[in-house]
């Protein structure tokens, strides 16, 4: 069953989509949202991070995926007179859920977290990366359809709590999506918009998700402002006749794979 989504005033779009599986309704939904955007904003001037800090997230990495990143790098170029911040081709990734940040996260919960994501990981599934709608703060693909990525989210928050690291937003408030490239300045809205629309034309890129990635993530600002990450463990998307019962707190995780 994959959990609902609620309206919040943090997320990009605020409400939900009516459908989370028709990719013609979740394009449009992003299209319109990023439609009605009068300013961008720097995607960097975010509160918490600085230099030196390094936080543990959930996320999906594309470093085969040579679909992906020809299509990325297509639409980098038709708006590279935007001066936006390219996500380098070893970059992209689709953000699930926060952690915490490596100085409140122990060794200990990282290996306990990874262990219990291994035994209730949800089945492996194909999505499809939609070019192109964005944000305030970035361009971005849509993704279609949201409802296994959601109910993956709500898998990986499962098991935060139970290994009590402090976590990231509510599934409720999640809003899947692939960037592009960052905005890197506060301006009109409307050249970015009007840059983009071309290439929603432009054919989407299947994906098959078989795993998720437990990284440590960090920003470095040469040559330009950009996300790095170490994978600490990487996760198989189990077929559902192997998907075991979540287990009840505090009861004993064996490890399934080596990462």
């Amino acid at each position: 069953m994959t959990p609902d989504l609620d309206v919040f005033a943090e997320a990009f779009p605020h409400r939900p989509p009516p459908d989370l599986d028709s990719p013609e309704v979740l394009v449009e939904h992003d299209w319109q949202a990023f439609s009605a955007v009068e300013q961008m904003t720097d995607h960097w001037a975010r509160p918490g991070w600085h230099d030196g800090v390094r936080v543990y997230y959930w996320m999906l990495t594309f470093p085969d995926a040579e679909g992906l990143i020809s299509l990325a790098r297509q639409c980098q170029e038709e708006l590279a007179h935007l001066g936006m911040d390219r996500v380098p081709e070893e970059g992209l990734h689709v953000t699930l859920t926060r952690v915490g940040r490596a100085d409140l996260v122990s060794d200990d919960q990282v290996r306990r977290l990874a262990d219990l994501a291994e035994q209730t990981a949800p089945p492996a599934f194909e999505i499809a990366a939609h070019p192109m709608a964005g944000s305030r703060g970035a361009v971005r693909f849509t993704l279609a359809p949201w409802s296994p990525l959601i109910r993956l989210h709500a898998a990986l928050s499962e098991a935060g709590r139970h290994v009590h690291v402090p976590g990231g937003k509510p599934t409720a408030a999640f809003r899947p999506h692939l960037g592009v490239q960052y905005s890197n300045r506060t301006c009109s809205a409307a050249p970015v918009i009007e840059s983009v629309a071309p290439l929603r034309s432009l054919e989407p890129v299947p994906l098959t998700i078989g795993s998720v990635e437990l990284v440590e993530l960090w920003r470095t600002s040469a040559p330009a402002p950009a996300y790095r990450w170490r994978v600490v463990h990487r996760v198989p998307l189990h077929a559902p006749s192997v998907l075991p019962p979540f287990p009840t707190a505090g009861g004993p995780v064996q490890r399934q794979h080596e990462s």
